[in-house]
């Protein structure tokens, strides 16, 4: 077959395939032409998903009739001040995105500009323009999509329901009102309720206001500022405490330089920034926001501009996880009960479903009604208060701390308060000043043996005891393999290994800090985390992860009776601990009821 050139609508076609995916890329390249264009505000609204037809107006500046009769072809745009691509400071700079959804659509565009004594209107259909008339407009830009690739009637197979679509639509709006919380959005059509976002504030109190009215009061409450800045390059944002998580990775967002991206290197910075504070299968909800030099990042690897690479790929990481972890120490008190209520809403009345059967008239402790003569004789005789009493009869508390009298005000006037009691042989109860507070004796043990080894492996490494006899541990020899070879990484956390032949390791030293623990169980732990390492997970990473199973096996377990002192000690070290908020699994430590909460659950105010 010889070598023919393309027709130009064959080429628009091919090139409208790279740009527009979907009736969602169609309005991101609409709605950042409006932004790129000054709009304060930019209506959106679209019918069968954006495949039917797409309206998008805004009040910008409008182009002049020359400018709109070029914008419709290929490579010509407004966004380039020269031909360095280097120096990107708008959000759109190819010059594709009109001419390629009017190669595959029907399109109409109608403009003003203040230089002009009215509008112009123009209508491109499958690639073919016609004439430019006089429209009218008082000014901005109105573009309407209409029968999204009709002309391309494969494309439209590929293409889901009307609801996925304009699901897909709403994430783009979303994401580009979430970069710009300047402008006014509204989005509307037939599948939603319309929704509008009002312009709001500069500053970081607007950008959260924006952020909440998109991401739900949920993040607003949980929302820590996040701030750090060097070499040029800055990072802000919000960052959600980790009691907010979700189950994947979409609750990320995104932006440089005003461009919402999804990006592997700062969705890694992220994660390694949560890395403490998470279990394995939550992902953190933030909102970042990078801003460099335009020279330092390239916009220009992906058709559709959703993806960057920086030139210092490094500092922008650092930075990322610098600003993420010091806002997250700030705030490191933060855990789920204290900050969505879920303890408050677990006393609600009706929390147990009639369904359940259970009832208190029928418990065992509690006495059969006698007759009603006989029950009236009961209730003046003061029965029904010894029956009452008799309902809440399940047994002595674990550890009892009462005071004859009311404990010293140095203790009730801490964060943590004053032990009061021990539950469950698993959970403190103590006293504060305005409420009480329930700790998870074991999580919040773990979390500050976890950071002694941190803290002390940036000092001058971990102290270490040795065994009088060494320990022999029987392995499998692959779990054997996978020990020894990460021997030097546990060294540094003073836990000596060897190989002792074929399926056996001899433990030699553990870490003082641990005391008297089970050198096997740590073991299999420690292999069955290694095992699903990924090679290119930095040092720092790993020996965290084995720092973290450390933790775990040399806290205080769920089931040990403590003393009075004991609780104290424990809640005082939380006080002091940085992140005690949360174990290293992610799970809270403590839960916190106020005693304004407690009074509502009783009727009290």
């Amino acid at each position: 077959m010889p070598v023919r050139q393309l027709p130009i609508q064959i080429v628009n076609r091919i090139a409208a395939g790279e740009v527009v995916e979907r009736p969602a890329s169609a309005v991101k390249e609409l709605v950042e032409n409006a932004i790129d264009a000054g709009a304060s505000r930019i209506d959106i609204f679209t019918e069968g998903g954006g495949r039917r037809r797409i309206a998008i107006t805004d009040d910008g500046a409008g182009m002049t009739r020359d400018d709109l009769a070029l914008s419709v072809d290929r490579h010509a745009t407004s966004k380039l001040d020269d031909e360095d691509l280097l120096r990107i400071r708008t959000l759109g700079f190819r010059g594709e995105a009109l001419p390629s959804i009017g190669a595959v659509s029907k399109l109409g565009i109608a403009t003003r500009h203040a230089g002009e004594p009215h509008a112009w209107t123009l209508n491109v259909d499958a690639g073919a323009k016609s004439d430019i008339v006089p429209a009218a407009l008082t000014a901005g830009t109105r573009v309407e999509v209409s029968d999204l690739f009709y002309a391309t009637p494969a494309r439209l197979k590929f293409l889901k329901t009307d609801r996925t679509e304009a699901e897909a639509v709403r994430e783009v709006v979303r994401r580009l009102a979430m970069a710009r919380p300047d402008i006014a959005f509204s989005l509307s059509g037939e599948e939603r309720a319309p929704v509008t976002w009002a312009a709001a504030l500069p500053g970081a109190a607007g950008r959260l206001t924006r952020l909440g009215d998109i991401l739900g009061a949920d993040f607003r409450a949980s929302a820590i500022e996040v701030r750090a800045e060097r070499d040029g390059v800055s990072v802000e944002g919000f960052a959600a405490a980790p009691s907010l998580t979700r189950a994947n990775a979409l609750g990320q967002y995104l932006f440089v330089n005003g461009r919402p991206v999804r990006d592997k290197l700062i969705l890694g910075a992220v994660r390694a920034a949560y890395a403490d504070y998470l279990p394995r299968d939550r992902h953190p909800v933030v909102a970042l926001f990078v801003t460099l030099d335009t020279q330092e990042v390239d916009a220009n690897v992906h058709p559709a501009k959703t993806e960057v690479r920086f030139r210092n790929a490094g500092l922008v990481r650092s930075l990322i996880v610098h600003a993420l972890k010091d806002g997250l120490a700030r705030e490191g008190k933060r855990t789920a009960a204290n900050s969505d209520g879920a303890a408050i809403m677990a006393f609600r009345p009706g929390s147990i479903p009639r369904s359940s059967g259970w009832d208190w008239r029928r418990s065992p402790n509690f006495p059969a009604a006698p007759a009603a003569p006989a029950y009236a004789n009961a209730f003046s005789s003061n029965m029904f208060a010894e029956a009452a009493q008799a309902a809440f009869d399940t047994g002595a508390p674990t550890a009892d701390v009462r005071y004859e009298q009311p404990p010293a005000n140095e203790l009730i006037d801490r964060p943590l308060g004053a032990a009061r009691t021990q539950i469950h042989e698993t959970y403190i109860v103590s006293q504060t000043r305005d409420g009480l507070v329930v700790v998870d004796q074991h999580a919040a043990h773990e979390r500050i043996v976890y950071e002694r080894l941190k803290a002390s492996l940036e000092r001058n490494g971990v102290q270490r005891q040795i065994l009088l006899i060494p320990e022999i541990v029987e392995m499998d020899e692959a779990t054997v393999e996978r020990l020894v070879a990460r021997a030097d990484e546990l060294e540094k956390f003073g836990l000596s290994i060897e190989s002792f032949g074929p399926g056996a390791i001899a433990v030699r030293e553990t870490p003082s800090l641990l005391g008297k623990t089970d050198a096997a169980s740590l073991l299999r732990d420690l292999a069955e985390h290694m095992a699903e390492w990924d090679e290119a997970l930095p040092l720092e990473r790993r020996l965290m992860h084995v720092a973290a199973t450390m933790a775990c096996h040399g806290s205080v377990r769920a089931g040990r009776i403590l003393k009075p002192e004991e609780m104290n000690a424990l809640l005082r070290e939380m006080e002091v601990t940085p992140n005690s908020g949360q174990c290293n699994h992610g799970r809270p430590t403590y839960v916190e009821l106020k005693l304004a909460d407690i009074e509502k659950l009783f009727g009290r105010r």
